[in-house]
């Protein structure tokens, strides 16, 4: 499996709120979410984002509630995955939950820059930048992890099981 895309960057301390803002959570439908998703941190993240694009950001991504509308809405904005140094616990999990592909990477989270063209092996946890011809070893996914992500989520998963 992996991700190819262009990257919107993004800082420390991205919160759930940012991602998916409070006002929106009357809604679980992931289309709908998807329309306002970054919208308090990046207005214009909705029309420029396209299918396989990536999130980088740096530490603690998907911080403050825990809501599970938040990776959602981010894979459901067609994002293939989302690098960062270090992530939200709980955020962490709700993204293999729902099978959004997250990849902490400390190195490729401070390199990698707005715009940059980025591709993921999630086999073996390889970054490589392709804007600026340079990789970088995240840590891959364990197999039953892939599975789940492969399956768009853990419900699917155990579904199929």
């Amino acid at each position: 499996m992996q991700a190819k895309g262009r990257v919107f960057k993004y800082g420390d301390n991205v919160d759930t709120d940012v991602i998916i803002p409070a006002r929106y959570l009357n809604s679980s439908d992931p289309v709908e979410l998807a329309t306002h998703c970054m919208e308090d941190i990046d207005k214009d993240f909705v029309k420029k984002v396209q299918k396989g694009d990536i999130i980088v950001a740096n530490k603690n991504f998907g911080c403050g509630s825990s809501r599970e509308h938040a990776p959602i809405a981010i894979k459901a904005a067609g994002v293939s995955c989302v690098i960062a140094e270090t992530f939200a616990r709980i955020f962490y999990r709700n993204s293999i939950n729902i099978g959004l592909p997250i990849i902490e990477c400390p190195e490729a989270a401070k390199d990698i820059e707005d715009g940059d063209e980025v591709e993921i092996d999630f086999d073996s946890g390889m970054i490589y930048d392709r804007t600026k011809g340079t990789e970088y070893k995240g840590q891959a996914f364990p197999e039953f992890m892939q599975k789940i992500i492969k399956a768009e989520g853990l419900i699917n998963y155990i579904n199929q099981q």
